[in-house]
């Protein structure tokens, strides 16, 4: 069954991150240009953090940031996140349980101990079921 399958075998390796001193609109320009949903945010290549698109996009339209807000004050610190060995099972249960804010969760970040390996994605589930 597909759902037996571990996450880093569908996950994406080359993940685009963000530090957490960097400017909110740097940052939703960055998720905009790479067109993903989350940026997760590293620190020594520790996840500390993690932004979404809909809660930037959301906030700057509301005009709620000064100029000059920096990530670390808007990023989501409890991050959920899944490990490589993970299956895809597991992977959606945590996506479906830890709906944030902005609705269910549709990216995962891979984490093996702290270190972040991935991010897993609705779609790159989807893909792989159907």
């Amino acid at each position: 069954m597909m759902l037996s399958k571990k996450v880093k075998d569908i996950m994406t390796t080359d993940v685009v991150t963000t530090t957490s001193d960097i400017d909110v609109v740097n940052a939703f320009e960055k998720l905009m240009e790479y067109k993903i949903s989350s940026l997760p945010v590293l620190e020594d290549g520790k996840l500390i953090g993690i932004i979404t698109a809909t809660d930037v996009g959301h906030n700057l339209i509301l005009d709620k940031y000064e100029l000059g807000t920096s990530v670390d004050e808007i990023m989501i610190t409890s991050v959920v996140t899944v490990s490589p060995d993970d299956t895809i099972e597991t992977a959606i249960k945590a996506m479906k349980e830890s709906t944030s804010s902005s609705g269910i969760l549709n990216q995962l970040p891979v984490v093996d101990g702290e270190k972040l390996v991935g991010i897993i994605s609705d779609g790159d589930i989807i893909q792989e079921i159907f």
